[in-house]
């Protein structure tokens, strides 16, 4: 079978959706389909280092949504008759209306911005006037769509959700969790200790992480606030990874006393990022909300204990494998903290991790692709289908 895989415009950054996009092209290579990944080409974005924002962004969106419009009808012409599209980020629905609609599905990875766009406060992700305006067209575009893949039952039921206000009817739509998009697993104390040396932590103080940007509803303060209830019972220090902290921060932890305890790691190296999490004391997620949560289930296949906010969807990719609390209330996430002084606890905790992130491989994911674009299948992977089928929708 050939398979097309519609990407990200390279200089709109979008790491994550670049490994997810080449995750599902070694999966289906390694199925034995013949698949490539199609990208917008880069011209009038040119002189740019990156399109994120300012006037690039709208040269950018030149070559997205007008140049690469006409390109993939052209392109289409000679693919072939039987090939399928798949649009890896739904934030690219548009290319749905420029694809043949019975060969054509798409990822949803949340409807976050979507609904921030319409004025959801619960989402936290406000949009600017024109950000408004687009988001509307993200989803008009993606509701035409007949097969659509939803990385959480938390994301489709708000997708759906959403469809049913515009008088929209569910097709093909159906629950695929994420896959690993790299390896996760733990990291020996001897090697942890040389590679976060360089990075300014020692994994013989104890220390919880974050990983994640600096987005609103990813709640990095909670960490320090939860760690000023803490009191004494917590006295270790606090480690934020990926995107380097903003002076709030740092100023919201002077007042609350614990500045000298953080620690940033910006961009961490992978082997980094995986000793991060193999040898911290607890790895605290308290986002606000998100479409999967890719962060819970990495700390989880390197043996750490998960603190996480009690929020859909975050125990539903869990499995029931952490302790959850209020995002909204440091108390209750520094009890959960306290609770890890238990080895009972900890050691159930890592056990039950352990055995949940086993259901969120590479294999599993594509298997379930596999499935949702009709590609036959061996009866083998009949019982990794019957887990991923589509969920039946509300009328």
């Amino acid at each position: 079978m050939r398979i097309v895989l519609v990407g990200n415009y390279p200089k709109d950054k979008q790491e994550s959706m670049e490994r997810f996009a080449r995750m599902m092209e070694a999966g289906f290579k390694n199925a034995g389909h013949a698949v490539e990944i199609w990208r917008p080409s880069v011209c009038f974005g040119r002189p740019f280092k990156a399109t994120t924002g300012g006037i690039a962004k709208w040269f950018g969106y030149l070559d997205k949504w007008l140049l690469y419009a006409l390109v993939l009808r052209i392109k289409r012409l000679f693919a072939g008759a039987d090939t399928l599209y798949h649009v890896c980020d739904h934030s690219n629905s548009f290319y749905v209306r420029h694809l043949p609609a019975e060969r054509t599905s798409i990822t949803c990875h949340d409807v976050l911005a979507i609904r921030g766009g319409l004025g959801y406060a619960d989402a936290y992700a406000p949009a600017s006037g024109f950000g408004r305006y687009m988001q509307r067209w993200i989803l008009s575009n993606l509701l035409t769509a007949k097969k659509i893949a939803c990385v959480s039952q938390f994301t489709l039921g708000q997708l759906t959700d959403l469809a049913q206000h515009k008088g929209k009817q569910p097709a093909d739509w159906r629950v695929i969790h994420n896959g690993f998009n790299d390896d996760f697993s733990p990291v020996s104390k001897e090697e942890s200790r040389e590679l976060l040396k360089s990075v300014g932590v020692n994994i013989d103080e104890p220390y919880i992480l974050h990983v994640g940007s600096r987005q609103l509803r990813k709640n990095r303060k909670m960490l320090i606030d939860m760690v000023h209830a803490a009191g004494d019972k917590y006295t270790g220090k606090i480690v934020y990874a990926g995107f380097e902290i903003e002076p709030a921060l740092y100023a919201h932890a002077a007042q609350q006393g614990v500045k000298d305890r953080v620690i940033g790691v910006t961009k961490p190296p992978h082997k980094v990022l995986k000793a991060l999490y193999s040898s911290s004391y607890a790895f605290v997620f308290p986002s606000l909300s998100e479409g999967f949560g890719w962060p819970v289930i990495e700390a989880q296949a390197c043996g750490t204990p998960v603190i996480a906010s009690s929020t859909a969807p975050m125990p539903e990719v869990s499995g029931g494998a952490a302790l959850h609390a209020d995002p909204l209330k440091p108390e209750a996430f520094a009890s959960a903290l306290a609770q890890l002084s238990d080895p009972a606890v900890r050691a159930k905790l890592l056990e039950d991790g352990k055995r949940n992130v086993t259901h969120f491989t590479p294999e599993i994911m594509m298997d379930a692709y596999e499935s949702m674009l009709g590609i036959p299948t061996d009866n083998s992977k009949a019982g990794v289908q019957e887990r991923n089928r589509s969920v039946a929708l509300p009328q």
